[in-house]
């Protein structure tokens, strides 16, 4: 199985859609968008963590609305719902775009200590 052909990994919503904004200043948008409507597997990393400009937001939406029942899409972020308003720059898309992510959803809350800051923590006691 080619993994390039089932999955595709976001490293970060802000470079998925820098991605998009190149694409479509290359006139390569519908190809790209086909490809990422057609994947097995969407996984958006940290939506929110850096705020998108109008037609990325426009671009984000596109995808997932074009996935909507019909492809299955892994978000990952630390961001409670009611922030990603702050990322869309205005509360209806965002609602729409919830609306979407959040119907025939498992939602996994994973609360506690950062792994990453344990780690660090961890290994400054051995130096």
């Amino acid at each position: 199985m080619n993994q390039s052909t089932h999955f595709r990994v976001a490293h970060s919503t802000s470079s998925m859609v820098h991605e998009l904004m190149e694409a479509c200043d290359e006139q390569r948008l519908l190809r790209l968008q086909k490809q990422l409507a057609t994947q097995q597997l969407l996984i958006i990393d940290e939506p929110g963590f850096v705020p998108l400009s109008k037609t990325g937001a426009k671009f984000l939406f596109e995808i997932i609305s074009q996935r909507y029942e019909r492809g299955s899409i892994m978000v990952t972020s630390n961001l409670p719902f009611d922030e990603w308003t702050q990322t869309f720059g205005t509360e209806r898309p965002a609602d729409v775009l919830l609306d979407r992510l959040t119907h025939h959803v498992r939602i996994l809350e994973m609360n506690g200590e950062s792994y990453r800051l344990n780690q660090s923590r961890k290994s400054r006691r051995k130096s």
